[in-house]
């Protein structure tokens, strides 16, 4: 076990301390324990060490808005205890982590392997709205649906214990915390810069996972030079936990023979365990793809800039919309929004987005502008307001810009709340 800081993370070790260090790797609302049916068998060849998201698993609550800084708080705590060279498995956030130290951190990661992991994980809008629903109603609404997300319809039927196990991993995160790990993910897009992961690579999805389900595992494949694909049957998103004799088989394969560590005498484990039988998993291998050369360097283009603001406050959906209305008559307009009011205005560091929010909500009141109030709501509860927040605003504005005017724009966002702040299914 470990003390935790903001620049570290709990963790803990198994196996013998002369064995070759493996990294291992949670995903969003689980703790450690997720691989503790992976343990016994990989402890046999590896000293591994497990660490815990922030907020998860009684870990303390520092929130990391971004991958990268998760995989410094990693790596700042495998300097702590000596570990330089290492191999990494990790599921879902557990992969973006691995995936992102490969890229930055290439003379650290010996082997990879990732698990229900994504290049890109769904659009940066589902994740944002992930948020606004934990910042209003808790995480209750996350963990009542976790099972469906995480567990084949047959194995939460027939496993209720892990099921509520499940269940309570979630309930017992930092919502604040949660929803960081949210916006990590958002944030989070590798898919250009795949061909640079040149760790040996397993890629290993449930075929039955419908949140990073095998057609993200190919994307991975198709673009990590000799990255290898096993497909487990009878899984879904938590594979290790609803097949752990077939991904334990899987990882001891993969390890044992992909570890070829040249910069540091980290010994492989001499003999290569053998595939269950009755697992049969799928194994592939594509070459990548081409990656486009990096553009020059320099002042960021305000217009590119302003476009990755403007995603993220409005969502992809508005931004598409107002994109694909527009044309020869209104094009220029579009280019001038983007790069003056989002890649100029927006990108100041004067006042944080909670604050711009607020500025914007109440100058769209005084003017009257209520066709655009509605996109700005929903801008507000992305950039962190709370219904109740966006509700004192407007009060405000029924004191200075007026009754009728603030009583309009409740009726606006009252819908727009509702929507958004509604658990989805």
């Amino acid at each position: 076990m470990s003390e935790t800081t903001t620049e570290t993370l709990q963790y803990r070790f198994d196996g013998p301390k002369d064995a070759p260090i493996l990294v291992v790797g949670p995903s969003l609302g689980t703790s450690w324990h997720m691989w503790d049916r992976q343990i016994p068998e990989l402890t046999q060849h590896w000293r591994v060490f497990r660490y815990d998201l922030p907020g998860h698993g009684g870990a303390p609550a520092h929130p990391a808005t971004a991958i990268a800084d998760l995989s410094d708080r990693l790596l700042a705590t495998l300097d702590g205890v000596g570990v330089q060279r290492f191999g990494y498995v990790g599921c879902s956030i557990g992969g973006a982590i691995g995936a992102d130290l490969a890229l930055r951190h290439p003379q650290r990661v010996a082997s990879l392997a990732l698990v229900a992991a994504s290049p890109r994980f769904g659009s940066a809008d589902e994740f944002r709205q992930r948020g606004v629903v934990v910042r209003t109603n808790g995480l209750e609404p996350m963990a009542r649906t976790a099972p469906e997300r995480w567990f084949t319809p047959g194995f939460a039927a027939a496993q209720p214990a892990i099921v509520d196990w499940a269940v309570q991993m979630v309930r017992t995160t930092d919502p604040g915390c949660y929803i960081a790990a949210c916006e990590a993910l958002a944030a989070f897009d590798v898919r250009g810069e795949l061909g640079r992961i040149g760790a040996p690579t397993l890629v290993l999805v449930g075929a039955e996972d419908r949140v990073t389900g095998p057609g993200d595992a190919r994307v991975l494949v198709a673009g990590i030079p000799d990255a290898r694909l096993a497909l487990v049957p009878g899984a879904s998103h938590l594979a290790p936990v609803e097949q752990p004799g077939a991904v334990t088989d899987l990882l001891l394969t993969h390890f044992s023979s992909a570890w070829q560590d040249t910069l540091a005498a980290i010994p492989a484990p001499a003999a290569t365990p053998q595939l269950s039988a009755p697992v049969l998993p799928v194994a592939e291998i594509t070459a990548a793809t081409p990656q486009p050369d990096p553009g020059p360097t320099g002042r960021p283009d305000p217009h590119e800039r302003g476009m990755k603001v403007r995603r993220e406050v409005l969502g992809d959906a508005h931004v598409d919309q107002a994109m694909a209305a527009s044309d020869d008559f209104t094009g220029d307009f579009q280019e001038l929004v983007t790069r003056y009011a989002w890649g100029e205005v927006w990108t100041r560091e004067g006042l944080d987005r909670r604050t711009r929010s607020c500025v914007a909500l109440t100058a769209l009141v005084a003017s009257g502008r209520l066709e655009s109030l509605a996109a700005h709501v929903r801008a507000a509860l992305r950039n962190g307001l709370t219904p109740a927040e966006i509700k004192e605003v407007l009060m405000q504005t029924a004191v200075y810009c007026g009754v009728p005017a603030a009583n309009a724009a409740f009726s606006v966002a009252r819908t727009v709340i509702q929507e958004e702040t509604r658990p989805r299914p």
